[in-house]
């Protein structure tokens, strides 16, 4: 394990971002599906290849689904699911 020592007696600042997981993302995706009023944003998302194919699985059902890369969001829509 390793460790990070600081010397010199001075607290620390600044800020760290921290960027969307692939393992957290795809339940949070799936769980779009139970909110069928209207769309829903999802930022901070990862652009990988298992969120494209979340994506095109959802189309198959009938759930529309855009990916804005610049952004890092999904958008995902289930209004119109089919089955």
């Amino acid at each position: 394990m390793e460790k990070l020592i600081i010397n010199g007696g001075r607290p620390l600042k600044g800020r760290v971002k921290i960027s969307g997981a692939k393992n957290a993302v795809l339940p949070i995706i799936a769980a779009t599906l139970l909110g069928q009023d209207g769309p829903s944003r999802l930022e901070e998302v990862p652009a990988l290849e298992d969120v494209y194919t979340i994506s095109e699985v959802l189309a198959k059902l009938g759930v529309s689904a855009s990916f804005d890369k610049d952004a890092n969001a999904l958008t995902v829509d289930a209004s119109e699911i089919g089955s």
